[in-house]
C-alpha cells in the first residue's frame, strides 16, 4: 500500500482541506552501485514508494535497486538524467501518483530532508518545490558554482520567478504539472526546461534550503556539451 503524506513518520502531515496525497519517489541512476543501496535505504524511512531509473548502468545498479525494495525501470543504452526523469514521470502519472519527489542518487542529497519539504509543502502548498543548496555552494566545485549561478540567474529570468538554485534535483512536484508540460529534452538541462516551462504557466514555484554533500563526488557531466544543450534550452525559450 501506498504511504500518504499524512502517514509520514511523525510530522501528521495532511494538506488545509484534509485531502491526502500518494507519492513516490523517482531516484535516475547512472553506475550508482556503490550508493544506490544506502539512499534507497535512507528514504524508505520516508516514502515507501521508491522507483529508480536504472539509465543504462555497466554495473549493479539495478539489481542493487531491486534487493533494496524499489521499483527498477531499466533501459540501455544510457540516454541521459533527462530522459530517465520523464520515463519515471511517465510512470508516475501512469500509476496515480498525486506527487514525485526526484533525487539525485549519489548520495549528494540527504533524505532526512523529506520531513521537512512535506511539511514546507503542507503549509504553503507549491505547484514545485526545490531543495536550494545554498548552505553548501562554497563547496561545490568552482566550474559548478559558476555555472549553477549563471544557470540560476537565467533561468529565474526566464520562468519568470526567483529560483536560486535551477539546477538542483532534489524536487517536489505536483502530478498535474508533468500532466501539462511537454518536455522535449533529454539530458541535465530538462530540469530547466520544467520549471521554464512551468513558470511561464504561471505555476507556483518555491524552494527551501538543504545541505548538499559533495565528498569524493564525481560528475558524469561533459561541460562543453551541457553548456552547448543548456544555451540552445534557453535560446528557445526566448522566442
Amino acid at each position: 500500500m501506498s504511504r500518504s503524506w499524512a502517514n509520514i513518520g511523525d510530522t501528521g502531515l495532511r494538506l488545509a482541506n484534509d485531502e491526502e496525497m500518494k507519492i513516490c519517489l523517482l531516484l535516475p541512476a547512472y553506475n550508482e552501485s556503490q550508493q544506490i543501496g544506502q539512499v534507497i535505504q535512507e528514504a524508505a524511512a520516508y516514502i515507501s514508494d521508491i522507483v529508480v531509473i536504472d539509465d543504462g548502468s555497466l554495473d549493479r545498479t539495478g539489481e542493487i535497486a531491486v534487493d533494496s525494495g524499489a521499483v527498477c525501470l531499466a533501459h540501455t543504452p544510457n540516454r541521459g538524467k533527462g530522459f530517465a526523469l520523464r520515463k519515471g514521470f511517465a510512470y508516475a502519472l501512469a500509476s496515480g501518483y498525486d506527487a514525485v519527489f526526484t533525487m539525485d542518487s549519489d548520495g549528494q542529497h540527504a533524505p532526512a530532508d523529506i520531513p521537512r519539504f512535506l511539511a514546507h509543502f503542507t503549509r504553503t502548498q507549491p505547484d514545485i518545490l526545490i531543495g536550494a543548496r545554498v548552505r553548501a555552494r562554497e563547496t561545490m566545485p568552482l566550474h559548478r558554482r559558476v555555472n549553477n549561478a549563471l544557470i540560476s540567474f537565467v533561468g529565474s529570468k526566464l520562468c519568470g520567478q526567483t529560483v536560486p538554485d535551477f539546477q538542483s534535483g532534489y524536487r517536489l512536484i505536483r502530478a498535474t504539472v508533468l500532466a501539462q508540460i511537454q518536455l522535449e529534452t533529454e539530458r541535465y538541462e530538462t530540469e530547466s526546461e520544467l520549471l521554464i516551462k512551468a513558470g511561464r504557466r504561471g505555476l507556483r514555484i518555491e524552494s527551501l534550503p538543504i545541505a548538499a554533500c559533495y565528498g569524493d563526488y564525481r560528475s558524469d557531466i561533459k561541460p562543453l556539451r551541457e553548456i552547448r544543450l543548456f544555451t540552445q534550452l534557453f535560446c528557445r525559450s526566448f522566442r
